[in-house]
């Protein structure tokens, strides 16, 4: 307990002392009291000076009767400050990280804890030392801290800093804050700090080997061979990561190269497919870098390339028709037994003696053979131009030739025939079956000629009535264009169904001509229905027929 007289000179003992303010009758209430009588105050409560610093109170006197004899006078309270709060870092661990050899001096974190005493006295006044480094190795002292700012800085060599050589890349260092400006009598907080030594792209990439070999199959692409490498560097990092190229050995650019990620490892690959019977043996000069620069002092040496041999083994290749595809142009209805084509294979194997033999591998009308030895392709059945196996005037067949190898080869050839028209269809009259009117005179019907051969073996067309006696009395076929001619009725005729026989003949030379029958059916037309009942006809609306009549005319027109 601590006591303070507030007295006056004089007081007389009739007089009463009152105190009032923050930490008597006010919140904190109670931290101190008075004598009513001799004015004395006391403190009845432990004071924490963390908590409140200082109090303001306010003392004054009365007489018995509660008047005002004397004050209020202010009572002012400091509390002073006792060491009892230790320092205490923000965090128990931190991280920090220094690049390997870097100069001695180099700042590599701040460590700073707190002490929530009087900072004007030494209660506060923090020195922070280093009491544990782990490992002790290469050195028990690489680290140093500045006592008052807490400045962690690297006391090793830049030499002996090096994160390839130091027993691991990771320090921990025990930190200790002790205030009363670090003597014995002060509390004391401990903190860890954890020290990364990060790397530099201070080690070339070298070969494992300086020579790689490797057998490939003629024909075949993918990996051939995998490059191996050391690098010293922090692995997964640009200063670790390989970059490999080849600077000679490649003029044709069959070959690239991949770093696999997981390993590092160069995946040399055949991306275009090598010949035997060009080149038996590759000699690669391959490079190798990393992703990042190397540090200004440290260079590629001759370890950072290699030579890789690639020896490519002969594979049984297929024969190889020229051209391909081989095209001919014929024509159709040819005899049997025609020469069509000479196949023409080549086996790439030029180093071996291999014979060719060749073999019909698709022909889909059967129409074609081929003597396996020689390779000449005969007819082995008539070309037509208007099957449905050819296309746009083309027949395709595909032919193979196989080699006799240890493993017999086969490669595979197109012949393209182009066949030219023979006037070998007749043409046909469309439509077949017509309609009239029995009692219309000018009544007309369109028909028109086709066939199945093309320009000049098909029109213009010549459509004439066939050759019976008395024909030209009731029809009449005249020529309406170069496809298409009119029926005419010249006379009434009785409603039933007829044959009216037409010679259509064709431009080919010489021409074809086709005897036929058209279907010709008498109708009775009245109030603008056709009537074909009586013939086994649908009725027809005679709207329909004067149309044909327009577009008649209209066809007459045009020419």
């Amino acid at each position: 307990r601590h006591e303070k007289c507030v007295m006056s000179p004089g007081m007389e003992n009739d007089h009463i002392f009152h105190m009032t303010g923050s930490g008597a009758d006010q919140d904190p209430k109670g931290v101190f009291t008075i004598n009513r009588v001799t004015g004395e105050v006391s403190v009845s409560q432990e004071l924490d000076r963390e908590a409140i610093s200082s109090y303001t109170l306010e003392v004054s006197v009365t007489d018995l009767s509660g008047k005002l004899v004397e004050g209020p006078v202010a009572l002012l309270v400091d509390v002073n400050d006792q060491n009892d709060n230790r320092p205490i870092f923000k965090e128990t661990r931190y991280a920090g990280e220094v690049l390997e050899g870097s100069p001695t001096g180099t700042v590599v974190m701040t460590m700073t804890a707190e002490d929530a005493d009087d900072p004007r006295l030494q209660n506060a006044v923090l020195r922070y030392n280093i009491v544990r480094q782990s490992p002790d190795k290469p050195s028990p002292n690489m680290f140093y801290i500045n006592p008052e700012s807490g400045n962690i800085v690297t006391v090793i060599s830049p030499t002996l800093l090096d994160r390839e050589t130091l027993p691991t890349t990771q320090y921990e260092l025990e930190i200790v804050a002790q205030d009363m400006k670090g003597r014995d009598v002060g509390l004391t907080g401990t903190a860890t700090a954890t020290i990364t030594i990060t790397d530099k792209n201070d080690h070339a990439p070298e070969f494992t080997h300086s020579l790689f070999q490797a057998n490939v199959d003629e024909g075949s692409t993918g990996v051939a061979v995998n490059l191996t490498v050391d690098d010293r560097d922090d692995p997964a990092t640009g200063a670790w990561r390989a970059i490999y190229s080849i600077i000679n050995g490649d003029p044709t650019q069959n070959f690239e190269i991949q770093t696999n990620p997981d390993n590092n490892e160069g995946m040399l690959s055949v991306v275009k497919p090598l010949d035997y019977e060009s080149v038996v043996f590759h000699t690669l000069l391959i490079k190798v870098e990393n992703e990042d620069p190397l540090v200004p002092d440290v260079g590629y040496g001759s370890s950072s390339t290699a030579t890789v041999h690639i020896t490519v083994l002969d594979v049984n290749e297929g024969p190889v028709f020229f051209p391909d595809p081989l095209q001919v142009t014929k024509m159709e209805n040819i005899p049997l037994g025609s020469f069509v084509a000479l196949l023409n294979a080549t086996d790439p194997d030029v180093l071996q003696s291999q014979s060719i033999r060749f073999a019909v591998l698709r022909d889909p009308a059967n129409w074609l053979s081929v003597n396996p030895v020689r390779g000449t392709v005969n007819t082995s059945a008539n070309l037509d131009r208007e099957s449905p196996y050819v296309h746009d005037n083309k027949y395709t067949a595909i032919f193979m030739a196989t080699d006799n190898g240890n493993r017999p080869a086969s490669g595979t050839g197109t012949l393209v025939i182009h066949l030219e028209d023979y006037n070998d269809n007749a043409p046909y009259v469309h439509p077949s079956v017509v309609r009239v009117c029995e009692d219309t005179k000018d009544s007309v019907v369109i028909v028109g000629g086709r066939d199945r051969d093309i320009h000049p073996n098909a029109g213009p067309f010549k459509i004439e009535l066939g050759k019976q006696p008395g024909l030209e009395k009731t029809w009449k076929v005249s020529r309406v264009n170069n496809t298409h001619a009119q029926i005419m009725l010249l006379q009434s005729m009785k409603r039933a169904n007829y044959q009216l026989p037409l010679v259509v003949t064709d431009s080919g030379l010489p021409p074809l001509s086709n005897s036929t029958e058209i279907k010709v059916q008498v109708c009775t037309c009245k109030k603008n229905r056709m009537d074909c009942s009586s013939a086994g006809s649908v009725l027809l609306m005679t709207s329909v027929l004067l149309l044909v009549s327009v577009v008649c005319v209209v066809c007459i027109c045009l020419l």
